[in-house]
């Protein structure tokens, strides 16, 4: 192989790398490896539903470089029109593993609307202990989620060990 064919291939996976990590999920935000969040649900039938309904992705839209999917173009109107008001909050990982200072992924069946924000937890277990105390779970979420945002699951568990 010559070399200027090397550069040139070593330059076009480069520029592959490096466009295939802008489109990665930020930190801050809860995604799947093909940065699908929520597992596909749709966040503003939590809102206009009242129940977690799976998302179609017919319908999708980008927050922080995480996908959603709606079950309608509706939805996804809405969403695009005020996405801070239907995302989750932390992102999308647990509130109560926020409140733990920890990065935990969630169960889209284990939500609730808080003063109009959709907060969602790892399990319907873990729910229940958030919901002993929401109040002071989600103050103390908002205190450690400034610092918690910018690190990974893994380094947010390092952290607290």
């Amino acid at each position: 192989m010559k070399i200027t064919t090397l550069l040139k291939a070593i330059a076009v996976t480069a520029a592959l790398a490096i466009s295939q990590l802008s489109f990665a999920a930020d930190i801050d935000a809860n995604a799947d490896a093909n940065d699908i969040a929520i597992k596909g649900y749709d966040p503003v039938a939590y809102f206009t539903q009242s129940k977690p309904v799976q998302g179609s992705n017919k319908f999708s839209a980008t927050h922080k470089n995480a996908i959603y999917h709606f079950s309608n173009a509706k939805n996804r109107d809405l969403f695009k029109a005020d996405s801070t008001k239907y995302a989750p909050q932390y992102g999308g990982y647990c509130a109560m593993g926020v409140a733990m200072n920890l990065k935990f992924d969630t169960d889209p069946q284990a939500w609730r609307i808080v003063d109009n924000k959709l907060y969602l937890n790892l399990s319907k277990s873990v729910q229940k202990k958030w919901l002993s105390d929401i109040p002071g779970h989600i103050k103390t979420a908002e205190i450690n989620w400034g610092e918690l945002k910018i690190l990974t699951p893994a380094e947010a568990k390092a952290n607290s060990l």
